[in-house]
């Protein structure tokens, strides 16, 4: 019969072993914790993790399965995400050298005399639109003309659609009767006060602008809502301290017809700056913005040797002022197209709220 102190050893002497067996393993696994922990920063174990399990290996791009960020639009990728749309009147169309051109623009430019020497056509050059570049300004339009057509044409506001992303148009010198304002200051006795004494008819009519301009642009925006619209003013047409008659027109003469041009840029400043306020109150896309050009030909104003406005042009056998008269020269649509795709570039002065889907 073995002895009951034999079989106690033997007992203890496993359990001794079995307790060093122990030791052992947790030796071994506190030093493959301290090792990976050494070789974390080395990247020496994510790539063994790659090479053993095909886990964690790089590819070389973004992480998958990335939701899409919404991005916002820089003003000069709102205007180049569709088409540019011109629309306005005689100071968009290229009027100032329409005669010199050979042939009219595009179908129906022979009435409304737009030219290659606009600063519609420089614009297009500068910016490359996804939409393309539509040209349908018209000399002689009014708001209520964009509204009704000319010629027997469809209607300029007609043109603009959702993918329009820019719209540029010049517009009030006519609902203000400029141009007759001017020929009746031109053709009056040199000693008559003809001229100055159409102020408060003119003012009247530069009143009534602000409801016919907010017409036009709410008309804009529901056409194309997430469109930037650009609004070019006039140019002041004589120097700030005219010194001498020009064209039949007094010194007063000169300085009532630049304050003519202030008060109905001021009023379409205005009503652009009201409705801009409002989008961006909404947060709406989009804009409505302002480019006062009446400092912009200061130095090249009207009998300045080099003006960048035409003055009085006659064509003598019909014994009748040429329309280029007082609109821009080459000189001064080059002069437009800076003013604009400097405004593309600057935007409103506020953030854009036109936003898209960016794909990781």
């Amino acid at each position: 019969m073995e002895s009951p102190f034999r079989g106690e050893a033997a007992l203890q002497e496993s359990r001794r072993r079995t307790i060093v067996h122990i030791v052992h393993i947790a030796a071994a696994a506190a030093a493959g914790v301290a090792l990976a922990l050494a070789l974390l920063p080395l990247g020496v174990y994510p790539k063994l993790a790659c090479a053993l399990l095909d886990a964690g290996c790089p590819d070389g791009g973004p992480p998958r399965g990335g939701l899409p960020q919404v991005v916002r639009l820089t003003p000069v990728q709102v205007a180049q995400s569709g088409a540019y749309v011109a629309l306005g009147d005689s100071f968009s169309s290229g009027e100032g050298v329409y005669e010199l051109d050979k042939q009219p623009l595009n179908d129906g430019a022979d009435r409304c005399h737009r030219a290659t020497g606009s600063y519609v056509p420089l614009v297009a050059q500068t910016y490359r639109f996804a939409g393309g570049t539509a040209f349908y300004a018209c000399s002689g339009a009014t708001t209520g003309q964009l509204f009704s057509g000319q010629w027997g044409h469809r209607p300029q506001i007609t043109r603009v659609g959702p993918a329009a992303s820019l719209v540029t148009l010049s517009i009030g010198g006519n609902d203000a009767g400029f141009t007759k304002v001017l020929t009746a200051c031109i053709a009056k006795l040199p000693w008559s006060s003809a001229c100055v004494d159409q102020d408060a008819a003119v003012a009247g009519r530069i009143e009534r602008l602000r409801t016919d301009m907010s017409k036009v642009l709410r008309e804009l925006r529901v056409r194309a809502p997430h469109a930037r619209i650009v609004v070019l003013g006039y140019p002041r047409p004589f120097p700030r301290d005219p010194v001498a008659s020009v064209d039949n027109l007094t010194v007063e003469d000169q300085r009532w017809l630049n304050g003519v041009t202030r008060r109905l840029n001021d009023t379409v400043g205005s009503v652009v700056a009201e409705f801009d306020r409002a989008i961006a109150a909404f947060e709406g896309p989009g804009s409505v913005e302002y480019v006062d050009a009446y400092e912009a030909f200061t130095g090249h104003e009207v009998g300045r040797p080099q003006p960048y406005l035409n003055g009085l042009h006659m064509d003598m056998e019909e014994l009748r002022v040429n329309a280029r008269s007082y609109h821009p020269t080459g000189d001064g649509y080059r002069l437009f197209a800076g003013l604009i795709t400097k405004q593309i570039a600057a935007g409103p002065g506020r953030p854009m709220n036109n936003f898209h889907l960016a794909t990781p």
